[in-house]
Parts: structure tokens; sequence; C-alpha cells
């Protein structure tokens, strides 16, 4: 510790509740002030956020800071995550290309024909999967193959809240595993390792719940789905898919070439960057639109159809991606990166912490206070990216001190702030679900049940997590074999 952070005045436990809870208060009343929290709440993110980083500033200037010092807490906060930032950015261009080259259409086309009535559940949660891993985003999975596939539920007479559980458990499962995806890289960043690091060392206890999860779909779908089932929806969305796009096995060589570049050790940046370029040459060969000039277009402001297909989940999948579509995760995560830095840099997070600590008894403890922080974090500062950010930020010194890798918190950060999210009504995931598809976390609606108990992989993912803490699975300290870096000879 340097001398001069030794002379800072010392914060009290109120100080930094107080500073807390206005900005629950404010991102709170961001969410629920409003009769349509997607049209209004989302947007309104940011400068409830921005005014927490100015009750931080006040609040830390009133204990006996200067402004100078607090400028240069922020601009720490913000340089801290500029990796993430720089990757969202470059996720946002391989979206867009990917989009534009047919990467991510060839993906869908060929996932739509593992469907078959009685594994229909089950085909959800994979195609789901593979449109978010491929995309990097829940969201748009969501809009996109969970209203093709509520739709087919509605004609099979299925309960429409298992099908939506079936959408956010694949859709989770991608979001949360994928390269691509902005809580993948924002988790990470927070607590200070790689993504490719990262997403290895979710694969145990994340494969673990999925696997469960696609069990108890299978068996849902034996159970409950008649053979004679109309499946036209789903073959009119394919059909929707290779009337724009000319599709193609070798169309998955890219995302296959990103998957290799992870598990060789190849930096994000660069790997994706091979992604980008791999995705951009077949698209060239294979699609009759795809040129430069297009890809180019595609990388800033994402791939647009020159006309609707007709079918709304088509044109809700494919008008995505590009640098302009990650500047919602990019700006906020700058925001509540100064406000981090404020809270950390004064030694307000630091005081909070201590009282935690007192309640925590080992490595297992630290991981399930992480996970139980991000939890109260989804509910009382609704949304998803707070809940990584803020408790990130919290805890990463603590497990350095218990000489824990910073994987061990970033699986944490994802297996409880990123999935439970979707849980909570009225925090903007929730809000966005219940919007696109129409039904509430916990209670009916005139268009079904309540989809809550069905989005298995989002309330067991962190359960499960916590239980291989205690058994030793998911902590590892530093020298973990599993995760230290090859040492050059």
């Amino acid at each position: 510790m340097s001398e001069e952070k030794k002379n800072f005045p010392k914060p009290k436990l109120w100080h930094a509740l107080v500073v807390l809870l206005i900005t629950i208060l404010l991102m709170a009343s961001s969410i629920l002030e409003f009769d349509s929290p997607l049209i209004m709440g989302v947007d309104e993110v940011h400068a409830p956020m921005f005014l927490g980083v100015c009750a931080a500033a006040i609040m830390a200037m009133c204990i006996g800071f200067k402004w100078e010092d607090l400028e240069k807490m922020m601009l720490d906060g913000i340089y801290k995550a500029l990796q993430s930032i720089l990757i969202l950015a470059i996720v946002g261009i391989l979206v867009g290309v990917w989009i534009d080259a047919g990467v991510v259409p060839s993906m869908i086309y060929f996932g739509l024909k593992i469907l078959s009535p009685k594994i229909f559940l089950l085909a959800v949660v994979l195609i789901c999967s593979i449109t978010s891993l491929a995309t990097g985003t829940s969201w748009g999975t969501m809009a996109s193959m969970g209203v093709a596939f509520l739709g087919i539920s509605y004609g099979m007479g299925l309960n429409p809240a298992i099908t939506v559980g079936a959408v956010l458990s694949g859709a989770y499962f991608g979001d949360k595993m994928s390269p691509l995806s902005d809580t993948t890289n924002l988790a990470p960043a927070m607590a200070g390792t790689d993504v490719m690091t990262h997403v290895k060392f979710m694969m145990l206890p994340t494969g673990v719940t999925y696997v469960v999860c696609l069990i108890v779909f299978l068996a849902f779908g034996f159970s409950g789905i008649s053979g004679n089932a109309d499946m036209s929806q789903a073959a009119a969305l394919g059909d929707a898919i290779a009337d724009i796009f000319t599709v193609s096995p070798l169309l998955i060589l890219p995302p296959i070439i990103v998957i290799v570049a992870i598990a060789l050790k190849v930096p994000a940046i660069p790997g994706i960057t091979l992604g980008i370029f791999s995705g951009g040459i077949l698209g060239m060969i294979f699609q009759k639109n795809c040129s430069l000039g297009s890809l180019l277009v595609a990388s800033y402001g994402g791939f647009s159809l020159d006309a609707s297909t007709g079918l709304e989940a088509v044109d809700n999948l494919l008008e995505r991606g590009g640098i302009e579509s990650m500047l919602f995760s990019i700006s906020l995560t700058i925001i509540a990166m100064m406000f981090g830095g404020i809270m950390e840099g004064t030694g307000m997070m630091a005081v909070v912490v201590e009282q935690i600590k007192k309640l925590v008894k080992g490595p297992a403890g630290l991981v399930t206070a992480t996970e139980i922080t991000c939890v109260v974090s989804n509910v009382t500062m609704p949304e998803q990216y707070i809940s990584i950010i803020i408790p990130g930020r919290m805890y990463a010194e603590e497990y350095e001190k218990m000489g824990l890798h910073p994987a061990c918190l970033s699986n944490a950060l994802e297996s409880s702030g990123t999935v439970t999210s979707a849980l909570v009504p009225w925090n903007t995931c929730g809000a966005y679900i219940t919007s696109t598809l129409g039904l509430k976390a916990w209670s009916a609606t005139a268009n079904g049940g309540a989809y809550g108990p069905y989005a298995l992989f989002n309330w067991l993912m962190p359960i499960v997590n916590i239980v291989m803490a205690y058994i030793g699975l998911t902590v590892a300290d530093m020298n973990n074999v599993r995760l230290a870096k090859k040492k050059k000879a």
C-alpha cells in the first residue's frame, strides 16, 4: 500500500451503506417507475448509475477526499475493465460479420433440423444453446428462437411456461459460456483473469447443471407431448433462413476456429479476430450479397435485411450485431466502473466486505457470500451488469488474500449474477422476458403460467456451484495446474 493511500481518510460503515442505499433506490426506481420497463426502464439505467457515482463522490468529499483523488480512482476503475470493453466492441463486429456471412443463420438452420415432437423441449434447450453460443446474447435468442418455439408449443398444446423455461435454460447456458457474450467477458475483467481461463473453469459446474437440465426437459417431453404435434412453424423458420442465405456445413468453420483458439489458449482478442476474418472470407465465397462493403457496414451497425421476411422471429434474429449493439453494455460498464473505482479506492467497499467477512468461513463460504451478494444485487439494483461489476470489485481483494485463483471469483459471479437476473420480475432481464415472451416469472398471465419454476438452469446453477465449492471442485488456488499458464522452457 502506498504512503499516499495510507494518509487517505478512513470511511465508516454508515458512509458506505448510505451510498449503496441511494444507488439501490435510484436503480430500482428506474425500473419500477414506468408501466413498460422494457421501453423506458432499460434505457434509464445509465443515468441512475451515474447519479450513484455522484452520491459516492459527494460522500467521499464529505469524508475528506479531494476531487483529484476521486478522478484518479474513477479512471483506475475504468482501466480495470478496459480489456473487457475492447472485447465487447470486437464481439459486436464478429456477430455482425457472422450474420452477414451466413455463419449464424447456418448454425440455426441445421439446429432446427433436429426438432421432433418427443424431444421438442430437449431440442429447444439445445437450439437455444447453439444460438446463444453463436451470438453471445440470451436476449437475442429469446427474441428470435424463443418467440418461434413459444408459437410451436401453443400449437402442440404444451404448457408455454415449460417452453419458456427451456428457452431460458438454453439461452443463459450459451450466454454464460460463450466467449462472445458481454457477461462472459465482464466477469473475468472484474475478477482479474482472462476470458479463456474463465470459460475453462466454468465448464465443470456449468456442464453438470446443463446435463441435469437436459435430462429433466427430455423427461418432460416424453411425458407430455403428442406424437402428432405440428412442426410447421419450425419448418417455416428454417425455410425463411434458407431463402435469404446459402447455408452450408462449411460455414460452421469460423465458430470451430474460435473454439480451437480457446483450447490452444490464444488470447481473446486475436482469437475472436480469427473468427471475424474466417467468417468474412467464407461469407464472400458463399453469399451472393456479402461483400467487403456489406461486412464493414455490419461490423458497426449490424446486419440489416433488405426487406422484412414476414416472420418476426427471423427479423429479430438476423437484424443485430455490430459495435453499435454493444454500446449499451460498454457505456454502462464505464459508468459502473466509475462508481466501483470510488467505492474501492476510498475504502467504502472494504468496510462493507469487512462486515461480510465475519460471516465467511473458508473459500467455500466466500463463494457462497459472493453468490448471495450477486443475487441481492439483482433484486435491489436490478441490472445484470451491476450484479457482476460491483460484487466483482467488492470481493476481488479477498479472493487474493485467501490465495484463490481469480477464476473462482469470475465463476461465482457468472453462476449467480448472470443467470438469476431472469428470475427477478423487476430486473431488466425479467422485464425483458415478460415483454418479449408474455409470461411472468412467478405469477400467471393470460398467456400461461409462471416460467420461474421451469427456468431450471437459472436457479439450479448457483446451487450447484455452491455445493461444488464445499466439495472443493469450484475453488482453486493460484498454483492450480488446471489454470496456471505453462511456463516457457
